[in-house]
């Protein structure tokens, strides 16, 4: 049985979307009256560029059923079955538009709430596609994904609480302390939606090798076979930090850097970094 795997654009993979022949469905982000597809017509610095002139952050809209089912049918030639991954649920409305869209091809097409976003989403991607290549079913692949999806360390950490401001998620008083008293708290996904952890204080290239030592205390155990660091267009020096610590730490496989796409990027910020990877539960 041949099986396509897709995804929609949150997954934040990069040019591992081509390596690995992942079919991507782009999401919508609006400035003002006018309307782009995120990866395609539109890039993070067209978001800070906005942001910084218009003092609000960006719209971004879930694809409709029939967008959905347009693209299934479009993705599904040549191919028996194919599975779709969708940012979690609890933070958009693209995994419910997806099922509807779903029912109409007769079983050939699972979707999943990965119940993470960014390359949290992409770690069940690229498990996938690893599945895929070895030849298991979509009924294993799914099954097998949707049991990873409870133990994968979504989180990160951004260099300003602006952006989260001024989409509702901090206050204004808090977003004030944390630029007076430089602290950073730990954004993760806690059952699929965005929780804070831990606040940090300080600069951000030592609050990001605190952080990683963090993660390592707080997962030995973890699926080696590869981890994220990915960042919205992040200081070199703050990425190199992060990887030198990661390195150091932990004994993965790969260390994939990715840059955040606009539709995380319009809600985070810029030099926003996390470091994601499976843990053992």
């Amino acid at each position: 049985m041949s099986i396509r795997i897709t995804s929609d654009s949150t997954c934040d993979l990069g040019h591992l979307v081509a390596e690995r022949n992942i079919g991507i469905l782009p999401l919508q982000v609006n400035l003002d009256a006018d309307s782009y597809h995120d990866g395609v017509d539109i890039t993070p610095q067209d978001i800070f560029d906005f942001v910084a002139e218009k003092k609000i952050l960006p719209k971004t809209s879930a694809p409709s059923i029939g967008d959905y089912a347009e693209f299934f049918a479009k993705e599904l030639q040549g191919y028996d079955t194919l599975i779709h991954f969708n940012i979690s649920a609890k933070s958009s409305g693209s995994y419910n538009m997806a099922k509807q869209a779903a029912e109409s091809f007769g079983g050939k097409v699972y979707v999943v709430d990965s119940m993470a976003l960014s390359s949290g989403q992409g770690l069940l991607v690229m498990k996938a596609a690893d599945l895929r290549d070895e030849g298991k079913s979509a009924a294993e692949i799914v099954a097998a994904v949707e049991e990873i999806c409870t133990h994968i360390n979504t989180s990160f950490i951004p260099d300003s609480l602006d952006y989260l401001h001024k989409g509702g998620r901090v206050s204004g008083m808090v977003k004030l302390a944390a630029g007076l008293f430089k602290i950073h708290p730990l954004i993760m996904m806690d059952n699929g939606q965005l929780v804070p952890g831990k606040k940090y204080k300080g600069k951000m290239t030592v609050i990001i090798k605190q952080y990683i030592e963090d993660l390592c205390n707080m997962y030995p155990n973890y699926d080696k076979t590869r981890c994220f660091i990915t960042h919205s267009s992040a200081d070199p020096e703050l990425v190199q930090a992060a990887k030198e610590k990661v390195q150091e730490l932990f004994t993965f496989d790969e260390i994939i850097e990715t840059v955040a796409g606009s539709i995380v990027t319009s809600h985070c910020g810029r030099n926003t970094l996390g470091v994601l990877f499976v843990y053992e539960k």
